[in-house]
């Protein structure tokens, strides 16, 4: 295990990373869709559904998403016939995604609090993996790649979307202005927390860029990486296969 991992730009002791992490999520669990919508502009939507589009899941498919929580990615992965197992290391998330899915009527959902670092989950389980805006968050990110490969059958699929910096001149003096001194203070007004979305901005800081953590997909085992980018960078859906 490593001595320190980033938390946002702090360097902490790994344990310490797991329980502060854990306290973001349970302080912004009730509104973190709300934020979404209103940092995104609504435009976390369309990366969504772009994202579903690229895993393609199939009617029967057992598909395990990571850091599911609320069930955006789930909702939209069950309407196609996959059976889907949402997975969160935090129960409040879980908790609202529960209490989404009821208000909706949408049932053949399961929900299990795991860490993505020790899933409970035999060996060769899933056809699909699924993980969005949560690998950032993870203590030891190589770990949870490993144990995503573990968990997947031969043939199966992992897909991962994941914030960045962009490379796009011009907007990226606009996006980190807003990351840094926006986010944060939307986060204030919304969701009564400030630190919350501060560590978010500093956390897509510290992530490694794009090309690092492909790298680290194959490390973990995966073949046929691919790297979709959504605004220059800024949003990025990784991809790879076990073979």
């Amino acid at each position: 295990m490593q001595d320190t991992v980033s938390f946002g730009y702090e360097d902490v002791a790994p344990d310490e990373k797991t329980a502060r992490v854990g306290g973001v999520f349970s302080s912004v669990a009730s509104k973190y869709d709300i934020m979404n919508d209103v940092m995104s502009g609504g435009m976390h939507r369309l990366w969504k559904d772009r994202f579903v589009k690229c895993v393609k899941p199939q009617p029967g498919e057992a598909i395990l998403d990571m850091a599911g929580g609320t069930g955006d990615i789930a909702f939209r992965m069950v309407k196609r016939g996959a059976e889907v197992t949402v997975a969160d290391i935090n129960q409040d998330m879980l908790d609202v995604g529960i209490e989404r899915a009821m208000e909706r009527g949408i049932d053949g959902l399961s929900w299990s609090c795991q860490n993505a670092e020790e899933l409970s989950y035999p060996r060769s389980t899933y056809d699909a993996y699924t993980i969005v805006f949560g690998i950032r968050n993870v203590t030891q990110i190589d770990k949870a790649l490993v144990e995503a490969h573990r968990v997947l059958k031969y043939g199966g699929r992992f897909y991962c979307m994941e914030f960045s910096t962009t490379d796009w001149a011009g907007f990226k003096e606009v996006y980190d202005l807003y990351s840094h001194n926006v986010m944060p203070r939307m986060g204030q007004m919304i969701a009564g927390d400030e630190e919350s979305y501060r560590y978010l901005a500093e956390s897509i800081r510290r992530f490694p860029k794009p090309p690092v953590f492909e790298q680290m997909i194959r490390d973990a085992g995966f073949a046929n990486t691919r790297v979709e980018t959504i605004l220059g960078g800024a949003v990025n859906i990784h991809s790879g296969w076990k073979i």
